[in-house]
């Protein structure tokens, strides 16, 4: 048995970041930056007005209450701010500010004193007007050639917007790892609507397996469910390999029973075996192997949390080299309560982090962590990290804080709600 960190340095050390690919923005959501992006314009691309009212040339002095113009034309947004105009013009929220004018009054700050069809034909302000006023300046935003977005960006919703109404139609991302996901036992049942005969259970490592990895960047290239068997694990393996699985992630049979065959069966295939067994609670069965083809292996404990806990921190940070990414950067908050585990075991643990306005931020391991258990899945919104030394965390104690994917930050609770689910 090996500790986390020995563990954590031979995965890194398997991997290198996937190739990268020049994709269209459309196609790019959720992938990651391989290549910084620098912006082609300016945003805004030209000076306009930020809401609806009047432009004028103020020639840099304040425009004093009551004063009144003539409105020589209107300006709408998509009009042409290219021509030089003089005077006072109606303009539309958006429309570009024509050559000699700079400030804008709105139209709920100005008295309408004679109007015609059109709209309206002389106009007094009811308030002053500072020069500049009320106009949205060229690249006040994003100056042309400021970087936006780094290398190692992740493309969410937020940052495609940025690039759209910057024209930037293609991106170079990193190419996402492919996975598939095994689930193995006799006991488990596929289909979520059938019913379970004696002694049989739904199958729920699988689809959070799946939902988890996705989440974390990476594409699903296959998923199944096998009995305790060499030969089916063989032939789902082919499967796997054959839909261009470049990482496995397998449940079940990894631990010391008659029926843990993955490492047996893997030695079988040729497979180089790294490491089985790390000093982590739950989960310390985990197995790590490379198949001759390249394809990694991941052998996950069968209950549900050290199945959890496997892909949070075995899987994730290899996703996160292959996707170019630096290593993980925990948060630092103190226990709120004492936490016991066993010493020279590495603890990770579902917890809630939270508020409390006596106390400031904190975390809070939760009870009833035991491996076979769900429902804790609910009420938690971290995890927390404890070294191999402790046995035991006393309150007040700075932690690792890590949010349920790597790519998730960590939820804030209010105290007065977390103490709502013990």
């Amino acid at each position: 048995m090996i500790d986390y960190a020995q563990a954590l340095r031979l995965m890194l050390a398997s991997v290198s970041p996937l190739p990268s690919r020049r994709v269209a923005l459309e196609a790019a959501s959720g992938a990651v930056l391989a290549e910084p992006v620098d912006s082609p314009q300016d945003l805004p691309p030209f000076d306009n007005s930020a809401m609806d009212g009047f432009a004028l040339a103020t020639a840099g002095s304040e425009i004093p209450v009551g004063s009144e113009f003539d409105v020589h034309g209107r300006l709408a947004a998509g009009d042409s701010g290219e021509r030089s105009v003089h005077g006072v013009w109606e303009i539309m929220t958006g429309a570009p500010m024509p050559v000699g004018l700079d400030s804008v009054v709105p139209v709920e700050q100005v008295e309408v004193l004679a109007r015609d069809a059109g709209g309206a034909r002389r106009i007094g302000l009811r308030q002053s007007l500072r020069p500049g006023q009320n106009v949205r300046l060229r690249g006040q935003d994003v100056a042309a050639g400021a970087r936006v977005l780094g290398a190692g960006t992740r493309l969410g919703i937020n940052e495609c917007t940025v690039l759209h109404a910057l024209g930037v139609g293609h991106v170079v991302v990193r190419a996402a790892p492919t996975v598939a996901v095994l689930a193995t036992g006799h006991e488990l049942v596929a289909d979520v609507h059938a019913p379970l005969a004696p002694g049989r259970i739904h199958d729920s490592n699988r689809p959070y397996l799946v939902d988890r990895l996705c989440a974390a960047g990476a594409d699903l290239a296959w998923q199944g469910v096998i009995g305790d068997e060499a030969k089916q694990f063989d032939a789902a393996l082919d499967q796997a390999l054959a839909a261009g699985a470049g990482i496995v992630v397998s449940t079940g049979a990894v631990s010391q029973g008659c029926h843990d065959f993955i490492p047996d069966a893997l030695r079988a295939r040729g497979a180089e075996q790294v490491f089985h067994q790390v000093a982590v609670r739950p989960g310390k069965p985990v197995l790590f192997a490379r198949l001759p083809g390249g394809t990694l292996y991941f052998g996950l404990p069968g209950n549900p949390l050290s199945a959890a806990a496997g892909q949070r921190f075995f899987v994730e940070p290899v996703l996160r080299r292959l996707l170019g990414l630096a290593e993980e950067t925990p948060l630092y908050l103190p226990l709120r309560e004492a936490v016991g585990k066993r010493a020279g075991m590495r603890l990770h643990a579902i917890a809630r982090v939270e508020f409390d306005p006596r106390l400031g931020l904190g975390v809070r391991v939760l009870p009833r962590q035991e491996s076979f258990r769900l429902t804790t899945l609910l009420q938690g919104n971290a995890w927390v990290v404890a070294d191999e030394a402790d046995a035991v965390v006393a309150a007040g104690t700075p932690v690792r804080v890590h949010g349920w994917g790597h790519f998730d930050p960590v939820r804030l609770e209010m105290a007065s709600e977390a103490s709502d689910v013990d």
